[in-house]
């Protein structure tokens, strides 16, 4: 049995626990949240107990810590999981600062504790089937990936404003799916971008609206496509495009069933949300941080990972702001 500590309650938060509920060794123990009243609805609903951070991160009867905070908080509770020998699930981004996960890294890496950086999309079942198969060579060598996520509405600028911009925030998910696909580690990142949905979040010095083209070594390419606005649903495609073959994965939509009449064919619409679109994402990235604690496994994707995908989020900013490619 795994006994877990969780720090924050909100929403990423409760997803973990019902994660953490649906999963035989696994338990969660404890709960802390900087706000009183959803600590205590939380540890309540699962059977937890309400402690403090504090408490949480030096508790005996902890094995693991799950990090769903803010992320200004990550570095700091990073440090004292990894002092104390807790096991750490860590939301993205690790940090906003490169040199800052770098550290995140050595505490890690010294204390030699086992480290999840939670991009929870290599866990989507039709995704992570796209990659076993490009990995079983069934399309042959890999030559074009193209990503396309989509918001069905933007999030508040208040949020914007703290977001680290739309490269570090929502495309940091598509940079690792990217690593993920072309096996293979891009060395350039070329960045565009507008303000199309809402004025005010290019007033706040943000894009809602963007594209980047990453490039391999050998010449492989990436394509990924952003928007904070989607009418249809939350639009979460990609296409991996290979010397032997292609390989799709298509939206996620609320049923299966598609009427035909004399206007042609109806399906219904996509996922609405996030939660809801990766639903057995989150379950499956769970069980894969507890079975690796179980066996002794290093899980996956590692911080080294959230550095990655964090450096290309860096670049396609730069690329961005200067409006030249950026190498890597």
């Amino acid at each position: 049995m795994v006994n877990i500590g969780l720090l924050g309650c909100g929403r990423i938060g409760q997803v973990h626990a019902g994660s953490i509920a649906s999963l035989r060794s696994a338990r969660l123990v404890a709960v802390a949240d900087a706000f009183p009243d959803p600590a205590e609805a939380l540890a309540a609903q699962r059977g937890a107990e309400v402690r403090s951070a504090d408490a949480i991160l030096t508790s005996t009867d902890i094995d693991a810590v799950i990090i769903g905070t803010p992320t200004d908080t990550h570095y700091d509770l990073i440090h004292t999981a990894a002092q104390n020998g807790k096991a750490i699930f860590c939301e993205k981004p690790v940090d906003m600062s490169a040199d800052r996960i770098r550290d995140c890294m050595k505490a890690v890496s010294e204390a030699g504790v086992a480290f999840l950086t939670a991009f929870n999309r290599r866990f989507d079942p039709n995704f992570a089937n796209v990659q076993n198969r490009i990995a079983g060579g069934e399309i042959g060598d890999v030559e074009i990936v193209t990503i396309l996520s989509r918001d069905p509405s933007p999030p508040p600028v208040s949020y914007i404003k703290s977001s680290g911009g739309i490269f570090r925030d929502m495309m940091i998910h598509d940079l690792d799916m990217a690593r993920f696909l072309l096996g293979e580690e891009p060395v350039q990142v070329y960045a565009v971008g507008s303000a199309l949905v809402d004025p005010e979040i290019g007033k706040a010095g943000d894009v809602d609206t963007a594209a980047v083209t990453l490039t391999t070594a050998s010449g492989k390419i990436c394509q990924i496509s952003n928007s904070r606005r989607a009418s249809y649903g939350y639009d979460q495609r990609l296409e991996v495009h290979g010397s032997q073959g292609m390989l799709r994965a298509a939206n996620m939509l609320d049923n299966t069933v598609e009427m035909a009449g004399p206007k042609g064919f109806q399906a219904a619409p996509a996922k609405h949300f996030f939660l809801e679109r990766y639903e057995a994402a989150y379950l499956a990235e769970m069980r894969h941080f507890v079975e690796c604690l179980e066996a002794g496994r290093t899980p996956s994707p590692s911080i080294e990972d959230g550095l990655r995908a964090q450096l290309l989020a860096d670049a396609a900013t730069l690329s961005y702001s200067s409006g030249k490619p950026v190498s890597v």
